[in-house]
């Protein structure tokens, strides 16, 4: 049983994904009046993924407008970025998540790729 436990274990260290920081983001006021700004930061643990897709939802999950520099971020592998999310006071307001979904490249061979979504939950 305890071999089985570890077996387990290994092949669930194994897995990588990517990581977004921080894991609570908060608003603060930008430059721009009545916009709000968070900074966020985006780590690749994934050899097969280079581009990433963020977006900010609503408690249901449904997507609200914001503005960043790219909403497509590409990121090599084992690098970090850091990009600022606006949204419209009115919308930081009702923003619950800012979440991060790896774009996979369309293979030619059948093999199955795993698509990884993180979240960060604003306080």
């Amino acid at each position: 049983m305890y071999r089985s436990v570890i077996l387990l274990l290994l092949l669930c260290g194994s897995v990588a994904a990517h990581d977004m920081r921080p894991t609570y983001p908060t608003w603060r006021i930008s430059h721009i009046p009545d916009v709000k700004v968070t900074r966020m930061e985006l780590f690749n643990k994934r050899a097969d993924v280079e581009w990433y897709e963020i977006g900010v939802f609503d408690v249901n999950f449904k997507p609200l407008p914001f503005v960043s520099r790219f909403r497509v971020l590409n990121i090599p592998y084992l690098t970090q970025v850091k990009f600022d999310v606006y949204v419209t006071e009115a919308n930081s307001i009702g923003a619950e998540y800012i979440c991060s979904i790896s774009k996979l490249k369309a293979s030619e061979n059948n093999m199955p790729m795993v698509s990884s979504k993180i979240c960060s939950r604003f306080k």
